[in-house]
């Protein structure tokens, strides 16, 4: 399960956010309040989603730290902003891009390869950016044949 290590252009996102905590997961009350809405979203670029998470202070998963997560779709313009969504302009940067297999139970197991073993390994650190997995045409919401990717942000070490 090693990355792609891929340079990623900034990206015009709109959706919904929450704040939440790791204990406090309000992510399927995010995205059941999204999804409906999700096909009036003018300029769309493609059907992927986007589960973004942008984090106070660099993550410690260890602690119950919060955070907001954001469940939004790419657009290409943002002329009309539908009722209670927001837009978000994603930074882009260095991304570690893991392939994550399974249902969402099986995501701390993806987790702690990512941050337990890869990371702390590699040429790399974490980057003080969002982190965000895209889910695209193999993503089936917690089948375990689901696929989605998992984009971690990195920088050189040193």
């Amino acid at each position: 399960m090693y990355p792609k290590i891929q340079l990623l252009p900034s990206k015009t996102l709109l959706g919904k956010r929450l704040k939440m905590s790791f204990s406090n997961d309000r992510t399927g009350e995010l995205w059941r309040s999204f999804m409906p809405y999700r096909k009036d979203i003018p300029h769309k670029i493609g059907t992927d989603l986007y589960s973004m998470q942008i984090f106070d202070t660099m993550p410690d998963f260890k602690t119950d730290a919060t955070f907001e997560k954001w469940a939004t779709v790419e657009v290409s313009a943002i002329e009309a902003v539908p009722e209670g969504m927001e837009t978000y302009t994603l930074q882009g940067g260095l991304y570690a891009v893991f392939l994550h297999q399974g249902s969402a139970s099986a995501f701390q197991k993806t987790f702690g390869f990512i941050f337990e073993e890869w990371l702390p390994n590699s040429e790399y650190e974490l980057d003080d950016r969002e982190h965000f997995e895209l889910l695209g045409e193999k993503y089936k919401n917690n089948d375990p044949d689901s696929e989605e990717e998992v984009w971690i942000p990195i920088r050189p070490k040193g």
